[in-house]
Protein backbone atom coordinates (compact mmCIF):
# COMPACT_ATOMS: atom_id res chain seq x y z
CA UNK A 1 0.00 0.00 0.00
CA UNK A 2 1.49 3.54 -0.89
CA UNK A 3 1.37 6.09 1.11
CA UNK A 4 0.44 10.15 0.08
CA UNK A 5 4.10 11.92 0.05
CA UNK A 6 4.57 16.05 0.04
CA UNK A 7 1.12 15.90 2.11
CA UNK A 8 0.33 19.41 2.70
CA UNK A 9 -3.53 20.88 3.53
CA UNK A 10 -5.58 22.06 0.72
CA UNK A 11 -8.29 24.19 1.31
CA UNK A 12 -11.01 24.32 4.05
CA UNK A 13 -14.65 24.68 3.40
CA UNK A 14 -17.04 26.40 5.72
CA UNK A 15 -20.63 26.30 5.96
CA UNK A 16 -22.21 29.67 6.11
CA UNK A 17 -25.50 31.36 6.79
CA UNK A 18 -25.40 34.52 4.72
CA UNK A 19 -22.66 34.45 1.82
CA UNK A 20 -22.68 38.18 1.19
CA UNK A 21 -21.74 38.65 4.74
CA UNK A 22 -19.46 36.18 4.65
CA UNK A 23 -17.66 37.14 1.52
CA UNK A 24 -17.36 40.72 2.51
CA UNK A 25 -15.82 39.61 6.04
CA UNK A 26 -13.78 37.29 4.68
CA UNK A 27 -12.33 39.57 2.23
CA UNK A 28 -11.87 42.52 4.06
CA UNK A 29 -10.17 40.59 6.87
CA UNK A 30 -8.12 38.25 4.69
CA UNK A 31 -7.84 40.31 1.65
CA UNK A 32 -8.62 37.12 -0.27
CA UNK A 33 -9.88 37.00 -3.56
CA UNK A 34 -12.86 35.35 -5.07
CA UNK A 35 -11.54 32.79 -7.19
CA UNK A 36 -14.80 31.57 -8.38
CA UNK A 37 -18.54 31.88 -7.37
CA UNK A 38 -22.20 29.93 -7.72
CA UNK A 39 -24.89 32.35 -7.80
CA UNK A 40 -27.99 30.00 -8.11
CA UNK A 41 -30.52 30.87 -5.41
CA UNK A 42 -30.10 27.53 -3.46
CA UNK A 43 -26.85 26.27 -4.76
CA UNK A 44 -24.17 29.51 -3.23
CA UNK A 45 -20.69 29.07 -2.70
CA UNK A 46 -17.75 31.32 -3.37
CA UNK A 47 -13.60 29.85 -3.58
CA UNK A 48 -11.56 32.37 -2.04
CA UNK A 49 -7.97 32.85 -2.38
CA UNK A 50 -4.55 34.19 -3.07
CA UNK A 51 -3.43 34.37 -6.73
CA UNK A 52 -4.21 31.08 -8.14
CA UNK A 53 -4.18 29.03 -4.70
CA UNK A 54 -7.63 28.02 -3.00
CA UNK A 55 -7.55 28.55 0.83
CA UNK A 56 -11.09 28.64 1.55
CA UNK A 57 -14.53 27.73 0.77
CA UNK A 58 -17.86 29.28 1.41
CA UNK A 59 -21.08 27.37 1.13
CA UNK A 60 -24.29 28.88 2.13
CA UNK A 61 -25.95 25.56 3.30
CA UNK A 62 -26.69 25.93 6.91
CA UNK A 63 -28.80 28.06 9.91
CA UNK A 64 -27.87 29.24 12.90
CA UNK A 65 -24.50 29.78 14.40
CA UNK A 66 -21.06 28.32 15.57
CA UNK A 67 -21.45 24.89 17.77
CA UNK A 68 -18.10 24.48 19.58
CA UNK A 69 -20.35 21.65 21.69
CA UNK A 70 -20.68 19.58 18.40
CA UNK A 71 -17.69 17.13 16.82
CA UNK A 72 -16.17 18.83 13.86
CA UNK A 73 -13.85 22.00 13.42
CA UNK A 74 -11.99 23.54 16.71
CA UNK A 75 -10.84 26.33 14.84
CA UNK A 76 -9.31 27.41 11.57
CA UNK A 77 -5.48 28.78 11.76
CA UNK A 78 -3.55 31.45 9.66
CA UNK A 79 -0.09 32.11 9.53
CA UNK A 80 1.42 35.55 9.20
CA UNK A 81 5.41 36.59 9.45
CA UNK A 82 4.79 39.07 12.09
CA UNK A 83 3.54 39.95 14.78
CA UNK A 84 3.03 43.34 13.39
CA UNK A 85 0.74 42.50 10.54
CA UNK A 86 -1.35 40.07 13.46
CA UNK A 87 -2.34 43.62 15.34
CA UNK A 88 -2.55 45.21 11.52
CA UNK A 89 -5.53 42.59 10.91
CA UNK A 90 -6.78 42.96 14.85
CA UNK A 91 -7.53 46.48 14.05
CA UNK A 92 -9.47 46.09 11.40
CA UNK A 93 -11.01 43.17 12.90
CA UNK A 94 -11.97 45.92 15.82
CA UNK A 95 -13.65 48.45 13.16
CA UNK A 96 -16.09 45.54 11.54
CA UNK A 97 -16.86 45.29 15.40
CA UNK A 98 -15.83 41.34 15.42
CA UNK A 99 -15.99 39.68 18.77
CA UNK A 100 -12.24 38.28 20.10
CA UNK A 101 -11.95 35.41 22.85
CA UNK A 102 -9.07 37.44 24.21
CA UNK A 103 -8.09 41.02 24.43
CA UNK A 104 -4.86 41.37 21.80
CA UNK A 105 -2.14 39.21 21.04
CA UNK A 106 -1.77 36.56 22.97
CA UNK A 107 1.01 34.15 23.31
CA UNK A 108 0.29 30.30 22.42
CA UNK A 109 1.81 29.06 25.74
CA UNK A 110 3.37 30.47 29.22
CA UNK A 111 6.37 32.47 28.14
CA UNK A 112 5.78 31.73 24.70
CA UNK A 113 6.90 34.37 21.51
CA UNK A 114 4.60 32.41 18.79
CA UNK A 115 0.83 34.18 19.42
CA UNK A 116 -1.71 35.99 17.92
CA UNK A 117 -5.66 36.90 18.63
CA UNK A 118 -8.41 34.61 18.28
CA UNK A 119 -12.00 35.69 17.30
CA UNK A 120 -14.90 35.07 15.46
CA UNK A 121 -16.42 35.30 11.93
CA UNK A 122 -20.44 36.64 11.54
CA UNK A 123 -21.43 33.01 12.03
CA UNK A 124 -19.64 32.18 15.13
CA UNK A 125 -16.71 30.22 13.83
CA UNK A 126 -13.63 30.51 15.28
CA UNK A 127 -10.52 31.93 13.92
CA UNK A 128 -6.98 32.30 14.65
CA UNK A 129 -4.15 34.62 13.17
CA UNK A 130 -0.91 34.43 14.61
CA UNK A 131 2.88 35.06 13.79
CA UNK A 132 5.53 32.70 15.06
CA UNK A 133 7.58 34.60 16.93
CA UNK A 134 7.06 38.86 18.18
CA UNK A 135 4.23 37.91 21.04
CA UNK A 136 5.48 39.48 24.18
CA UNK A 137 6.25 36.51 26.53
CA UNK A 138 3.74 36.37 28.85
CA UNK A 139 1.08 34.42 30.98
CA UNK A 140 -1.26 32.54 28.89
CA UNK A 141 -4.51 33.06 29.05
CA UNK A 142 -4.95 29.26 29.96
CA UNK A 143 -2.48 28.25 32.07
CA UNK A 144 -0.77 24.46 31.65
CA UNK A 145 -2.81 24.32 28.46
CA UNK A 146 -2.14 25.58 24.87
CA UNK A 147 -3.96 28.96 24.10
CA UNK A 148 -5.44 27.86 20.87
CA UNK A 149 -7.13 24.67 22.56
CA UNK A 150 -9.67 26.17 25.40
CA UNK A 151 -11.37 28.71 24.48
Amino acid sequence: MSKAKNLQTGHIGLNVTDLDRSLAFYREVFDFEVLAEGKEEDRRWAFLGRGPRLLVALWQQSEGTFSTTLPGLHHLSFQVDTVEEVRATEEVLRTLGAEFTYDGVVPHGESGNSGGIFFADPDGIRLEIYAPTGADPADAPTPGAPTCGFF
